[in-house]
């Protein structure tokens, strides 16, 4: 670590749970975010001033201009862009000593093994029920752990799976389950999302640096009306 470096992180060494052996293993980190939506815009911005040394940003959208009241890592001026580049820009501008990957593509059995196999681990970002389900069997097959995160109206919730831990398919009942509609038709307070995606990165970034408990067997739900946490423990 250089001196540059040991001065940006110095709020991490300074944490005897972190230090500088936990830094370096941030920094060694490989993490791939799928969605550069309303989650994925705290996570990829925390990931990056974090430090984390290779992140993929994954995601085919554009940026719309109502996709703004919420997704904090796109600008009027990214409106049309690809979300990934917007991000990238965003993220580089944080840290320009990490990597950061572009995908812009959505993610696809035919692609998921090959991209969630090069990665430590996954922040499920998405937002739709078949990605959900193909990130958590990807990574059941593969044994990568993932930070799950969703959000709908005041309320949002968490977990992470490692490799024996409940899944998604243990927490939600998914033989009759159905998308709901986007929050822009929905409705989103745009700050729960914020909460949301900050918790699923500082899972990942514990992860990454081994400290901690992880929400493993542990459903996180966040309640923006009644300004509550609450959460269930969850077996497989």
């Amino acid at each position: 670590m250089d001196k540059q470096q040991a001065i940006r992180y110095r709020g991490h060494t300074a944490l005897c749970e972190i230090d500088l052996p936990g830094q370096q293993a941030i920094s060694s980190g490989r993490v791939l975010i799928v969605g550069a939506g309303g989650l994925g815009s705290p996570v990829a911005l925390y990931l990056a001033a974090a430090g984390v040394g290779h992140i993929t940003i994954m995601d085919a959208d554009t940026v719309s201009l109502s996709n703004l009241q919420r997704q904090i890592i796109h600008t009027t001026p990214d409106v049309g862009r690809l979300k990934v580049e917007s991000a990238h820009e965003k993220m580089t501008a944080i840290n320009p000593h990490i990597e950061v990957e572009t995908i812009a593509e959505f993610l696809t059995p035919e692609n998921a093994r090959d991209i969630i196999g090069r990665h430590d681990l996954v922040v499920d970002c998405c937002d739709n029920l078949t990605s959900r389900l193909l990130v958590n069997d990807t990574c059941m097959a593969l044994e990568k752990p993932y930070v799950y995160g969703a959000v709908q109206r005041f309320s949002g919730h968490v977990y992470t799976y490692t490799p024996g831990a409940a899944s998604y398919r243990d927490y939600f009942d998914t033989s009759a389950a159905v998308d709901e509609p986007p929050c822009a038709l929905n409705g989103i307070l745009n700050t729960v999302v914020g909460v949301i995606g900050s918790l699923q990165a500082t899972e990942a970034v514990k992860i990454l640096a081994r400290t901690g408990d992880l929400l493993t067997n542990r459903l996180l739900i966040f309640d923006a009306i009644t300004m509550t946490f609450t959460v269930f423990p969850i077996g497989r």
